[in-house]
């Protein structure tokens, strides 16, 4: 007793905070996070996006709450950019003072600025994470959706049976883990019947952000048009597509993956991924 009271002393002198010293018991989740920040729309034009402030910040502060540390990882290890649409007391309730806070949560993350690159994540003990959380906001479709090195990345929880939680857009980045996801997304930008080839979630219950409600982001760009709808992709995959009543929450969970449909399944989403974590999935 009197040695673990010295080194959590010793510990906190080196400025490890009592979060800290929970995360060490409880485990590592890796957050993956685009590093992109202008979606390339039809007819060459491009719409300034990022992640959803609530999708990746409600996760992040239940998960550091319940003890756990967070490892942001993007591609080429990029700072993610949020989504200045989701910057508004409409995705907290009505709570701009909630919305301030959970700003605060994620610029005070180790990491938000320079986040690990998902080469050297790959190159490491991958073992170390107890699970994979993916915020959404459309900045997945430009470099989550359609790479190999993700792909590796999800098929390594996927084989652990470790939880996988993605959230509005995020679920697209589960295209990646099948034989030729570039190929796979250029059929579907060209409007060709695209087929997977050997996808790893072909059968799974999923859900991801619904095209009616894609519909409605749509008619804010002023007659400009996405390159193709994540839902329609994800059953063209092979998914199982759940999708409840648009803007309304909705969370499925097969199997070690869980998905959420939109910006409103996040406190669900969060509460989903605490409960498999816990068990022990």
């Amino acid at each position: 007793m009197r040695l673990t009271k010295y080194v959590t002393a010793l510990l906190l002198c080196l400025g490890m905070s009592a979060t800290a010293l929970a995360a060490e018991t409880h485990g590592r989740i890796l957050v993956l996070l685009s590093g992109q920040n202008q979606l390339p729309l039809k007819e060459g034009k491009t719409y300034p996006t990022g992640y959803y402030l609530n999708e990746f910040g409600v996760p992040a502060d239940g998960l550091q709450k319940a003890g756990y540390e967070l490892v942001l990882v993007t591609p080429n290890g990029q700072a993610p950019s949020v989504d200045q649409r989701s910057v508004d007391p409409l995705y907290f309730g009505g709570n701009s003072t909630e919305m301030l806070r959970i700003q605060s949560v994620v610029a005070n993350m180790p990491g938000i600025n320079k986040p690990h690159k998902l080469a050297e994540v790959l190159a490491g003990d991958l073992s170390q994470y107890a699970g994979l959380l993916i915020p959404g906001g459309h900045a997945p479709l430009i470099d989550l959706a359609n790479n190999p090195q993700v792909g590796e990345l999800l098929k390594h929880f996927h084989s652990a049976g470790k939880p996988t939680a993605a959230i509005c857009h995020g679920p697209i980045t589960l295209l990646s883990a099948q034989d030729d996801p570039q190929d796979f997304e250029a059929g579907l930008i060209q409007g060709k019947t695209s087929q997977a080839k050997n996808w790893i979630y072909q059968g799974y219950r999923m859900t991801i952000f619904a095209d009616e409600e894609e519909q409605v982001f749509e008619g804010s760009l002023k007659g400009d048009k996405i390159r193709y709808y994540p839902a329609k992709a994800m059953a063209t995959a092979g998914g199982e597509l759940t999708q409840a009543k648009a803007w309304t929450p909705n969370v499925v969970v097969d199997r070690e993956l869980i998905t959420g449909q939109n910006p409103f399944s996040d406190h669900a989403l969060t509460k989903a991924l605490l409960a498999q974590l816990q068990n022990g999935h």
